[in-house]
């Protein structure tokens, strides 16, 4: 935990307590359904924990406000932001079932009640957000058009879609046709895992 605190110094005990509870939460199920793999499960808080809170570093989420995290498979990046922001509410979604349930069983074990989990795919969502987070679900051609009508029309600052990805994405940005701005995460972590991880934000509309 202290790769967390020295990132994000504000962080609470309570907050880092829940962090930790996470991680042994996660560690248990991952034995039995496969959420990531190996090496990363050894790499959790480098790799999954201060990956999702990247997005942090990017947004402010206000308090009272929502967001849809879309493909969230064993909860990241979507729980340990609910952990960062107990004030916003998060909706997780997935089509594969037993990583939903895994996932409402560890947000019901660190009674994060600001969290819901449903399976379902990000098309057939009917609820309305002010944000949008994911994890390289898809190409960003593919994944925006699932998600652009899911904003609430009267939005907040800030409000679209925050997708953390990998690598080049000069060609895909260019393909998807969208206007995006591209954050480098080297520019807040030195490990070298985040030389190439990037937010990518595209703005409600």
């Amino acid at each position: 935990m202290n790769l967390l605190q020295h990132y994000f110094p504000d962080l609470t005990a309570q907050q880092l307590k829940l962090f930790k509870q996470l991680e042994t939460e996660f560690r248990a199920t991952n034995e039995t359904i496969n959420l990531v793999s190996r090496p990363d499960m050894e790499n959790f808080t480098e790799r999954h924990l201060l990956h999702s809170l990247a997005i942090a570093k990017v947004v402010n989420f206000p308090k009272g406000s929502t967001v849809l995290d879309v493909g969230t498979g064993g909860g990241l990046p979507g729980l340990p932001l609910a952990i960062m922001f107990p004030d916003v509410q998060f909706h997780l979604v997935d089509s594969i079932g037993k990583k939903i349930r895994a996932v409402q069983f560890m947000a019901a074990a660190l009674g994060l009640d600001n969290v819901t989990a449903e399976q379902t795919r990000a098309e057939q969502v009917r609820q309305k957000f002010d944000f949008v987070i994911s994890r390289a679900v898809a190409r960003l051609a593919t994944f925006h058009p699932w998600i652009a009508r899911r904003y609430k029309p009267q939005g907040v600052p800030g409000a679209g879609l925050y997708y953390l990805k990998g690598g080049d994405l000069t060609e895909e940005i260019a393909e998807s046709g969208l206007k995006a701005k591209v954050t480098n995460l080297s520019d807040f972590f030195s490990e070298e895992f985040y030389e190439t991880k990037k937010v990518v934000f595209v703005a409600a509309k």
